[in-house]
């Protein structure tokens, strides 16, 4: 054959293309097309578009950790190496995936979908490694102060406090309770605990609502929630 080979169905494969990298797909716009083909390839021309798309990245990666700002409090140096993290993880994800892009949309809104899934994943970590979760006693005797009740109801809610702890240990498994701790008693947000478990937030409420549900059944059965009480929570 010529300087270029023919892959399936005829197309046509470039001899800098990176091996196991199909051609782009016929329908991309064009702006989207010349994106797959040069990541696809190998040379000057790719070392200049990653870098090209890694500055994009990274500017996409700052707007999103200043939109959730509010969730991390992170500043400073801190915040810089977090949003480059978070642009080179995501630079080495496209080119590596490049190939499984299908047109669905811009190549730069898909793109653009793997630095922010990499914000989201290290501002988790970040939180779960600064702030951690136990089942301290210190964090059960504070749960009556986060339930924000008036002082009329505090030795109510000092009791129940001290019976829901006796049900996360007697009813719930080692997952549920280390869910329950970390989403209940120090306020772990969601997408921090599921990234430091390895799972998603869907998983999450399962773990949650199955837990809950073993408690309520607990407290009832102990005579701390009537049958009103249980069909109002």
């Amino acid at each position: 054959m010529g300087p270029e080979d023919s892959g399936e169905d005829g197309d046509v494969v470039s001899p800098h293309a990176r091996p196991g990298l199909l051609s782009a797909p016929r329908d991309l716009d064009p702006v989207s097309r010349e994106w797959v083909e040069v990541l696809a390839s190998r040379g000057p021309a790719y070392e200049q578009a990653c870098a090209r798309l890694h500055g994009n990245l990274l500017r996409i990666a700052f707007k999103e950790l200043e939109r959730r700002r509010s969730q991390h409090g992170i500043l400073g140096p801190e915040l810089d190496d977090l949003a480059h993290q978070a642009a080179d993880d995501a630079l080495l994800a496209i080119t590596r995936k490049v190939g499984q892009f299908r047109g669905e949309s811009r190549f730069t809104t898909w793109a653009y979908k793997f630095v922010i899934f990499e914000v989201s994943t290290k501002i988790g970590r970040h939180f779960w490694h600064t702030h951690g979760v136990a089942l301290d006693t210190e964090d059960w005797e504070r749960l009556p102060d986060q339930l924000a009740v008036g002082p009329a109801e505090a030795s109510q809610a000092r009791e129940l406090a001290a019976a829901l702890r006796a049900g996360v240990d007697a009813v719930l498994t080692a997952h549920q309770r280390r869910v329950f701790a970390a989403l209940v008693l120090d306020g772990v947000p969601l997408e921090a605990l599921a990234a430091e478990l390895g799972t998603n937030r869907n998983a999450l409420y399962k773990t949650m609502f199955d837990a809950r549900r073993k408690l309520r059944t607990y407290l009832e059965a102990n005579g701390y929630l009537d049958d009103n009480t249980q069909r109002q929570s």
